[in-house]
Order: C-alpha cells, then structure tokens, then sequence
C-alpha cells in the first residue's frame, strides 16, 4: 500500500485550459446541454462549488485542489491528513459547511491509515486562502472508524451535512459483509454526528448501549451516494449491491437495512445473498437495480436551469457510465431515465451550483467536471 502524506502549498499551472465546447442532448422533451468546465483531474473523487464559483476538488491519491471558476488555474491544499491511497481509498468525499461564508469550514471524508490497517474518517477543518496559497487550519478528525484492517475495499463514502446541523457519514463494510450487521462496529452504516463530532442526543442508540451511539442505521454494503431531500429533510442514499442489488434507502434511525441477510444481488460467483430477498427485522429498499450500474453520486436537483427536472433525483453510475434521472413521489421512485450513458466516462459526484446548473464529475486518469444546463 502507498500512503500519501500532503505537505506544503503549491500553486499548480493548468495542464488543461477550461473547455467551452458545448454538447446538447436530448432526453424525451428534454433538451440540455453538456460544457465542460474544468479538466485535466486525476481521479476527482470528491468536489463542492465554493460560493465564488471556484471548485474545491479532492483527487483520490490524496491532493485538495482550489480551480478558479473558469478552470484555468488552480491551487493545491496544504495541510490535508494523512491518506492511505490503496484501492478504493483514497481522499474522498469534501463539502462546504452550511455557514462556509462566514467559518471557511469545510467537511470531507478519507481513508486513513492505523493499527491494523485502513479505516474510513471524517474530518472538519477552516480553508484559508491567502496570497495564492491555500491551507487547512485547525484541522480535526470528528469520526475514525473503530476497527482498521488490510485490503481496498469498501470505504463508502458521503458526509452530508443535515438540516438540523448534524453530520450524516455513510461507511462501507470493507469487504468484510458480515461487519455490517455487527451494532459496535461502524462498518457497513450510517452515522450520525454533531457538527464538532459529538453525539446527538435524540440518537437512536445514544443511551441504550445497544449499538455504538454515533450510529443511525446498519445493514449497509457501501454507501458512495447521499443526499438531503429538500422537501422532507430526510437523508436518502444509494450502496453497491454485488452482481445485482445496488439499492437506493432512505435510512431511519435504528433500523437495518439487511446487508449481507438479505440482497436483491447475488455474489459474483452466482451463489444466492443470505436468505434472499426479505427477512423479518430488515427494511426493504426504495429501489434497486439488477443488473448492478455501480451508484456514486447522488443529488436533489434543485435549480432552474432545467426547470422540468426540479425536484428529481440523480445517481451517477461508475461501471454504466451513466446518470439515472429518477422521480420521486411521496418516498417512492415513480420513473427512471438514463442520461449521458458512455459518454463521458464513470460519473462520480453530483452537486447542484450556485448558478441553478447540475454538476458532475468523472473518475478518470484525464478526469473532469462538467455544468448541465438548459439548451435552446
């Protein structure tokens, strides 16, 4: 395994100017188009809209980007923990605070290194920017996952801050399925924070014992999308199932959501998940697909630059290459359209921006981020 230490500041000259060549598409009535704004990213795992417009960008080997809105210049993050790159690991998932304006906090996600192996991390910190250098300053873990072990598998990971100011952190089981059901092991769940790593005390489990107390719900295979409902505040998110089974759950408090008893998948030897499909005591999905498309991203779409698709749920997909549009009706998924299919390559995160455009970024060598808007 390699492990990435990230030290000093660097401005880094752009290796490729933004490119504003603009491709329209159409989906039934639907017309938008496709611009590419920001390009030559190595592996962008996660990234968030600054208010300025510019991108905070984190590549999976382990560098923290600021790119100017145009892309043509960008600057590298001093300060970053320390990332074990291995795998499926790597520098993950980054979002702004809520209040970024008035903090500069930001929170982002990683695997980082310990006794015993690698394990999935959130952190907080302050990003200052000052005479073209860019730092992290007071930087903090607020949740390691508890058991390290070897291997790249399965990190999750999403941070999401909450209407209420509570962090949701989604984890993957590490490979390792039957962690998921295991209530004092943070694999393979969700978790629920305060926003200095404290634990909420309308938690379901902040008394009982019953379960680690930052934990929400269990029962997950690995979480690579999460996003707020904006009309309900509820936490929705999207795991990879095996061959077949990824699902799309919307996680309540205390619940189990059934990984590895029950699945709509099957392992990649063909052999049947658990006891199959249903089980007393584990929630079924909103949605799933069989065959498996690999689900990253997730996002509400809340703009108007595609004033049609308000209100819709979008899911990139790594392996399919795709973004599903879906939907979504009273906590069910109604319809769902396939948009951009190997077109653009493995789509990993999706943001709405400022500019009431969709966003979204691929996980590729030569990476990019790209600006969905309407089209005449």
């Amino acid at each position: 395994m390699v492990t990435t230490v990230l030290a000093g500041s660097a401005v880094l000259a752009a290796a490729c100017v933004s490119v504003s060549a603009q491709t329209v598409h159409t989906s039934g009535d639907t017309r938008f188009s496709v611009t590419q704004v920001v390009g030559d990213l190595s592996y962008p795992w996660g990234f968030d809209i600054l208010p300025d417009g510019s991108f905070l960008v984190n590549e999976a080997e382990g560098r923290m980007l600021i790119v100017s809105p145009d892309g043509d210049s960008r600057i590298e993050v001093a300060g970053v923990p320390e990332v074990r790159a291995s795998g499926q690991g790597g520098l993950l998932d980054v979002v702004a605070a809520p209040d970024f304006d008035d903090t500069r906090t930001i929170y982002f996600t990683f695997s980082e290194p310990g006794p015993g192996g690698t394990g999935t991390a959130a952190a907080r910190a302050r990003l200052v920017v000052t005479d073209g250098a860019a730092q992290l300053e007071d930087v903090k873990v607020l949740v390691s996952m508890n058991r390290k072990t070897s291997g790249g598998r399965h990190f999750g990971s999403r941070i999401v801050p909450a209407p209420d100011r509570t962090l949701f952190v989604t984890l993957g089981d590490r490979g390792q399925q039957d962690r998921a059901q295991d209530p004092q092991d943070h694999a393979g769940s969700v978790l629920r924070i305060a926003a200095d790593g404290s634990i909420p005390p309308d938690n379901p489990f902040a008394r009982s014992g019953e379960a680690l107390p930052e934990i929400w719900s269990i029962g997950h295979r690995n979480i690579q999308g999460a996003a707020i409902e904006p009309k309900t505040g509820r936490l929705w998110i999207v795991e990879h199932g095996a061959r077949g089974g990824d699902e799309i759950n919307i996680p309540e408090a205390g619940k189990n959501y059934g990984w590895p008893v029950i699945s709509y998948g099957r392992h990649y030897s063909g052999l049947r998940i658990g006891v199959g499909t249903e089980a007393e005591g584990y929630e079924q999905p909103v949605y799933y697909w069989d065959p498996s498309i690999a689900p990253s991203g997730m996002a509400f779409y809340t703009g108007d630059a595609v004033p049609e698709w308000r209100g819709n749920l979008f899911v990139g997909a790594l392996k399919d290459q795709l973004i599903s549009r879906l939907a979504v009706a009273d906590g069910k998924i109604v319809t769902e359209d396939w948009l951009l299919a190997g077109e653009y390559g493995r789509i990993r995160t999706l943001r709405n921006g400022p500019d009431g455009a969709l966003w979204f970024s691929t996980d590729e060598g030569e990476g990019g981020i790209y600006r969905i808007s309407g089209a005449p």
